[in-house]
């Protein structure tokens, strides 16, 4: 959800009423028709960057998910089900959004919602075996209990074999009341995220007391969306860290939902958040989950956008976010949902936009006749968006860096086991088609056409043939592009790739990097190789014949990518190892100190507390404090006690009369500022302090 407005957030009619439902009571207002947008190419072509030995995660076989809902009949038809195997479905979601804290399913009902007929759970099994799907399963934490889950986990794995193996506790439960809005059923009279926490450790254990095999989920927040920073009642902090606090131990997975808002444009730029907010993820597990958080995995189980849900957009945001988020380890993604029903009605892109949050039309009209949509399970736009992920990757593909110098333009790539590699090209331009020429590192394609996958704005069907070359082509408006490249020669015997690295011994100029060994093929291993990700070029680090590098000369407080790859006695190379991502710290011993913090977080901005100190001898009269942040959506507002700048990420505060002298042997002042964000609030992690380096406490 994103940042709420005054008076708090507001909710999309999508989350408590079924669509198919609830249209009765809306009525259409159709906006003017927009002109299609012209096809005229760019002049200068985009420099797209392919590094294939920039090794990011693996695809895994559940990353492609889309939701069910009980109030929606056509849940588990053969027609629905044989749309979603046709485009790559391989997990569902039931039983629906916040239905899932309403819906008791032995009795299958949701008392204050609606549910279709034929849509209990063994009808929705089955339709996810022949969908070829795995379930994610919403146990009810708002009106049910940890036994009445157990008992669900028992029928399903225990009595019926079902192999049932994701659970999560329920479903945007900070959306109860604790930060002020309330659209989530809940029951507890306690409505803190203290209480949440303390009865998923309840519902783990009931749950695994039945099958020991699940695995259990916990609701987060996506982090730089309300309310994420928020720190309500007597819990301990945010809902993230309070949730992970207490039931990080018991969870084998958080669950997190993002809807970016904005228009058609704002929404597609956003996609550039989601690194950012995947790192704060990742540390805040880390930080706060105790022991073992690195075998805690994510999950992102609705995604959808305000404009466009049903023409390109839509579709173009789900192939660029998907691919983000599984390039960032991900287990799967899920889209809102299969069928939801006619909503506003506007004209996006030169298309009818129904407003539907499905991917297949439900048939349904406007309350006056005036609108209706496509016949039932006509697919929408992101339907072809899922169906190109589909041709895109496959589970067992590593997907690799790739990025352009045109921020209409992404780029995203996948190797695949039989030597192949896949380029996935996004022109988010509506207006403009863009020709872009392609450079590849670590991969050398053939000469020949590669297959080619196509859909542009307004199509009915994705294109496929042979076309082109693999190094320059035309991307249309508003289109999605798949490249599929065969390599020039085809490489056997390499040796296998490491295994993932770990970082020890870091400090802010170095770090120990070690990895399992790798396998040989052909030929012995001679060496493995160190590489820094640095945007879509690999830096070499260093090198060794073992299995551990300590590398130095590193940036204090710096984020820094690394992949290992293995290199034989005939030069030939392996696939590289998963990524590890660390931070190198602050200088330890050094004549300034710096404390960073955060005080009244409210979603879209905060207070900043900052303290400086002194640590030299010598006393320092006059002092400028600088910073970078990290990401371009941060600032500071307006500050007090310094002379504030902020140019470009940069940010300068400069000493006023009554606080340029800080004493020698540990004088200090506090200075303070209004801080917004308008995306992951990333801490800045380096200052210094007339130059000099700072340690941060």
């Amino acid at each position: 959800m994103p940042a709420p407005p005054p008076g708090g957030p507001t909710r999309p009619a999508r989350r408590r009423w079924p669509a198919l439902a609830a249209s009765l009571l809306l009525v259409a207002a159709a906006s003017a028709a927009i002109s299609p947008p012209s096809a005229d190419a760019a002049t200068t072509p985009v420099a797209v960057t392919v590094n294939a030995r920039a090794g990011l995660a693996t695809v895994p076989d559940t990353a492609l998910g889309v939701n069910q809902a009980i109030w929606d009949q056509n849940l588990a038809t053969d027609e629905t089900s044989d749309l979603l195997r046709a485009a790559g479905v391989r997990m569902l979601r039931y039983p629906g959004g916040s239905y899932g804290d309403i819906y008791h399913w032995k009795t299958h009902t949701a008392p204050g919602g609606y549910v279709a007929p034929n849509t209990d759970f063994d009808t929705f099994m089955a339709g996810a075996r022949r969908v070829g799907a795995q379930p994610m399963i919403i146990a009810n934490y708002g009106t049910g209990t940890p036994a009445e889950a157990a008992e669900w986990v028992r029928y399903a794995n225990v009595t019926k074999g079902y192999g049932a193996k994701y659970w999560a506790v329920g479903n945007e439960n900070y959306g109860n009341g604790h930060y002020g809005a309330a659209w989530e059923a809940d029951d507890h009279p306690d409505k803190s995220a203290s209480q949440y926490a303390r009865l998923v450790v309840d519902y783990a254990d009931a749950m695994k007391a039945v099958d020991p095999t699940i695995k259990v989920g916990a609701v987060l927040t996506m982090p730089g969306n309300w309310p994420d920073g928020i720190t309500a009642g007597s819990d301990p902090g945010p809902w993230n860290q309070t949730v992970l606090s207490i039931a990080g131990q018991k969870i084998d997975f958080v669950d997190v939902h993002w809807y970016p808002g904005g228009t058609a444009a704002e929404s597609l730029a956003r996609t550039a958040h989601i690194d950012d907010a995947a790192h704060l993820l990742r540390q805040q597990i880390a930080r706060y989950a105790g022991a073992g958080a690195e075998r805690i995995g994510i999950s992102f189980t609705e995604l959808n956008v305000d404009a466009g849900r049903t023409t390109q957009p839509g579709a173009l945001f789900l192939a660029d976010a998907y691919t983000d988020l599984l390039e960032n380890g991900v287990f799967t993604v899920q889209w809102w949902n299969v069928h939801n029903g006619i909503g506003t009605i506007s004209q996006v892109a030169g298309h009818t936009d129904y407003g539907d949050f499905g991917i297949l039309s439900s048939g349904n009209c406007t309350a006056d006749g005036s609108v209706c949509q496509p016949p039932l399970n006509t697919p929408f736009a992101p339907y072809h968006g899922l169906s190109m992920m589909n041709l895109f990757v496959r589970p067992g593909d590593q997907l690799v860096r790739a990025g352009t110098d045109e921020p209409l333009v992404t780029a995203h790539a996948a190797r695949r086991p039989n030597g192949d590699l896949a380029v996935l090209l996004v022109n988010k331009d509506p207006d403009d088609a863009h020709p872009v020429e392609i450079d590849y590192a670590g991969f050398t394609p053939s000469s020949a056409a590669p297959t080619t996958h196509t859909h542009t704005n307004g199509a009915t069907a994705i294109a496929t043939g042979a076309s082109g070359s693999a190094t320059s082509r035309v991307l249309p408006p508003y289109s999605l592009t798949t490249l599929v490249l065969r390599p020039a020669d085809a490489v056997t015997g390499q040796p296998g790739a490491p295994g993932r690295p770990t970082a020890a011994a870091v400090t802010d100029r170095a770090a120990t990097i070690s990895w399992p060994a790798a396998s040989p093929g052909r030929s012995p291993i001679a060496k493995y190789e160190v590489y820094r990700q640095n945007g879509t070029v690999s830096e070499q680090l260093g090198e060794t014949s073992g299995t551990a590098l300590a590398v130095g000369n590193l940036v204090p407080g710096t984020r820094y990518t690394v992949n290992v790859v293995t290199r034989d006695t005939a030069g030939r190379v392996s696939w590289s190892s998963p990524p590890l991502t660390f931070t190198t710290d602050s200088p330890a011993a050094s004549t300034c100190a710096v404390r960073f913090g955060r005080t009244t977080d409210w979603g879209n901005g905060y207070v900043g507390a900052v303290d400086i100190v002194n640590k030299g001898a010598d006393p320092i009269d006059g002092w400028t404090l600088t910073w970078t942040w990290p990401t371009a959506w941060q600032q500071v507002n307006s500050g007090w006690s310094a002379t504030w700048e902020q140019v470009g990420r940069t940010v300068r505060a400069t000493s006023t009369a009554d606080n340029r002298r800080l004493p020698g042997g540990g004088g200090s002042t506090s200075v303070g500022f209004v801080g917004g964000y308008g995306g992951p609030n990333v801490p800045p992690t380096g200052f210094t302090l007339n130059g000099v380096p700072c340690t941060v406490l």
